[in-house]
């Protein structure tokens, strides 16, 4: 989640084809198999014991689930929570610092996280004193001794790059004592969870660092952090690099982020966007290793872009990709990264379409912010209605904002599959063919 910040330097840009080629060497894998060696170098090889719990934003406090998980997985009973706020603008730049009903800084949305996972049965939450007012303790060995007495990790939301700008030394991209000891603990088998920015910050190469759908889709992608918050911009460098096996990008339905999430891995060469839905985690087991599984938990979802069939074409219309293919994984799904392989959770049915109700008219497919009377998760509503109606093989929804519009063409076809947990409703989409063009 973006908020206002204070000026930062942009990144050097770097080129995109030798991005792409490295990149499709490591991550290309067939559907059915993959290469033992293609993610043996990629960053987070190194994390294979721990786990992450990476939730899509707007993380309630009364989700027991999610926190319980992350509990649980820092020793239940015993588990003591490094509550890590510096997205959050420090105490000097907060004008309602002394109001505890008002303020909003790392600070006081560190005590604010920490009372909660205590009120969820942690046996100890603290927060880990670093903002853009305390930098220096990036490298404190007190600081550093205080993370290693944790057995969890929470990275709260605001604006990623001033974890890189803490944590990572800004532009020298280098773990501080503090990032050092948290991966350290990772390794060994550790919980590291964030929500928002806390979730994009676990990205390797090419983090998202800001944009709209649209604006991506009309203007492209640039390496660099950019004050203009429409404007689609990455980190070649990346985050953290704890996850490896594909982008991230977070408040995916609330904000209609799958357009900018595709325009991304289009530009840059990935073949797999891990989409995040809000108030929902993606849990990773033995992140970066050729173990590594995904599961879903909460009450929304998680949707795997899948581009590696898909071909983007720039032409004086505007920007076209074809053969996309969208998954949306719901509660109790699971994902093994390597083989590409989603495994719905048993309890779910697969549906057998019976209406015949042509799908809705969608004319802001991704959300604009500048319609008052725009609708959130538009996109996955079009996708669901699709599967839920047997009189369509396909749909079309436009983008709200025109010059060029852009149509997004969903299609059932070869893989496609969906899932019910009530025997009515659709929750688990498989495979759905996306194509965007000019329109």
């Amino acid at each position: 989640m973006r908020v206002p910040s204070v000026p930062v330097p942009v990144p050097v840009p770097v080129p995109v084809a030798a991005r792409r080629t490295a990149l499709a060497c490591a991550l290309a894998v067939s559907l059915l198999s993959v290469s033992p060696s293609a993610l043996a170098d990629a960053p987070t090889a190194r994390t294979a014991a721990g786990s992450l719990v990476l939730i899509g934003g707007a993380l309630e406090e009364d989700n027991a689930r999610v926190y319980g998980e992350i509990i649980k997985r820092a020793g239940g009973r015993d588990a003591r929570i490094g509550v890590i706020t510096a997205a959050s603008v420090p105490e000097s730049q907060d004008p309602h610092a002394d109001d505890p009903e008002r303020c909003s800084n790392s600070a006081c949305n560190g005590a604010y996280y920490a009372d909660v996972f205590e009120r969820h049965g942690a046996a100890d939450a603290q927060w880990i004193p670093l903002d853009l007012d305390h930098v220096a303790n990036a490298d404190s060995d007190a600081v550093v001794a205080q993370v290693e007495s944790m057995t969890g990790f929470f990275f709260g939301g605001g604006d990623q790059y001033r974890y890189v700008t803490t944590l990572l030394r800004g532009d020298a991209h280098r773990d501080s004592k503090v990032l050092a000891a948290i991966r350290a603990k990772l390794a060994r088998g550790a919980v590291v969870a964030g929500s928002s920015a806390g979730a994009q910050i676990a990205s390797g190469p090419d983090m998202v660092s800001g944009g709209e759908s649209y604006d991506a889709l009309r203007d492209g992608s640039a390496p660099g952090y950019f004050d203009d918050p429409t404007r689609l911009g990455y980190l070649p460098e990346g985050g953290f690099g704890f996850l490896g096996s594909g982008l991230i990008d977070t408040h995916t339905g609330a904000y209609g982020r799958e357009g900018r999430a595709l325009r991304l891995a289009a530009d840059t060469g990935h073949d797999r966007v891990y989409a995040l839905e809000e108030n929902t985690a993606l849990v990773v087991d033995r992140p970066g290793s050729d173990r590594e599984h995904l599961g879903v938990l909460g009450p929304n979802g998680v949707a795997v872009l899948d581009p590696r069939d898909a071909r983007a074409h720039d032409s004086a219309d505007g920007w076209s990709l074809r053969r996309a293919r969208y998954s949306y994984l719901t509660d109790g799904d699971r994902y093994d990264a390597r083989s590409w392989t989603p495994r719905v959770h048993p309890s779910k049915q697969p549906l057998s379409p019976v209406g015949t109700t042509p799908v809705p008219v969608n004319s802001d497919v991704f959300h604009s912010a500048a319609n008052p009377d725009g609708t959130p998760y538009a996109f996955r509503s079009t996708a669901r209605a699709l599967a839920s109606t047997r009189a369509q093989n396909s749909a079309t929804a436009t983008t709200y904002e025109s010059g060029p519009r852009f149509a997004v063409t969903f299609t059932k076809g070869r893989g496609f599959a969906a899932f019910t947990g009530d025997g009515a409703d659709v929750r688990t989409l498989l495979s759905l063919r996306v194509d965007i063009a000019p329109r």
